[in-house]
């Protein structure tokens, strides 16, 4: 968290709104920290930065529907195809994407301490995910580098959509649990790829190594048990809250006793059916 990437951007306020109608809100939706319309981009947590494999939180969810279809993350890609967003000189083209394979994994919460409990189930799906645009001329100054979304401003990444469909598994959720989202990078993730990959010496560098996970201002159907906290496993003692006191190198509480993440809920959305 001391280090979460924040979009050097122009923020318009409607992108901060989050409404629990806009983003399928129904009758399904049993948590959602979704930001709708979907932004060009927000502060979002870098795995290969932050030096995380693992990212998430415990949640609790509204209605009664239990019967797992789908979960929707929200992510945030800094990636170019050439050049790099920090250097102006970011080139990508025509909605060009990479392939990522991304684990979202669902926990029973902890009987107790700052851990989790039993794996409820877990999904591993291929994304295509957009590489962020092309520097634009609009964008100058300090925002200069960035690409330009029209009629709101520059931005540093783009956020991107996913979709975990879980319908079939029969996973039946209990009120609360525990979810992480994983994925690896040259350095970190749960089996880091390392520097022998193409794509670490080309142009644009590996763009993995810019894919974070998206943090929405607040959380608009369902809630948390603890709030201003996440679920975080990272190697670098700095990551967490609490300085990793708690502990490093382990998915766990980040922290109850010294929360930093108020205004920086991972961007997720779990829908469910009753049967």
């Amino acid at each position: 968290m001391k280090r979460v990437l924040l979009s050097a951007v122009l923020v318009v306020g409607v992108l901060l709104t989050v409404s629990q109608v806009a983003f399928g809100s129904g009758s399904n939706t049993i948590y959602n920290s979704f930001v709708k319309p979907k932004p060009g981009n927000l502060p979002s947590e870098a795995f290969e930065a932050q030096s995380a494999s693992q990212f998430g939180d415990e949640v609790t969810f509204a209605g009664v529907n239990r019967k797992l279809k789908a979960v929707r993350v929200q992510l945030s890609s800094w990636g170019c195809q050439t050049g790099h967003w920090y250097s102006n000189d970011c080139h990508t083209g025509h909605a060009a994407t990479f392939a990522q394979p991304i684990t979202f994994t669902i926990y029973q919460p902890p009987s107790s301490g700052y851990g989790v409990g039993a794996l409820i189930a877990s999904k591993t799906q291929t994304f295509n995910v957009r590489y962020r645009p092309s520097k634009s001329k609009k964008c100058t100054g300090p925002n200069a580098g960035e690409w330009y979304q029209p009629g709101v401003g520059c931005w540093n990444g783009l956020a991107v959509n996913v979709k975990f469909d879980f319908s079939g598994m029969g996973v039946t959720l209990p009120n609360t649990v525990v979810y992480g989202i994983s994925y690896n990078t040259t350095h970190y993730g749960p089996s880091p790829i390392g520097e022998g990959a193409p794509c670490y010496t080309s142009s644009g560098g590996c763009p993995y190594d810019s894919l974070n996970v998206l943090l929405a201002p607040t959380v608009t159907v369902g809630s948390k048990p603890n709030p201003g906290t996440t679920y975080l496993s990272s190697s670098w003692s700095g990551a967490y809250c609490d300085g990793g006191t708690a502990g490093v190198s382990t998915f766990r509480l980040d922290s109850p006793t010294s929360p930093c993440w108020t205004g920086y809920n991972p961007a997720v959305q779990f829908t469910a059916s009753r049967h």
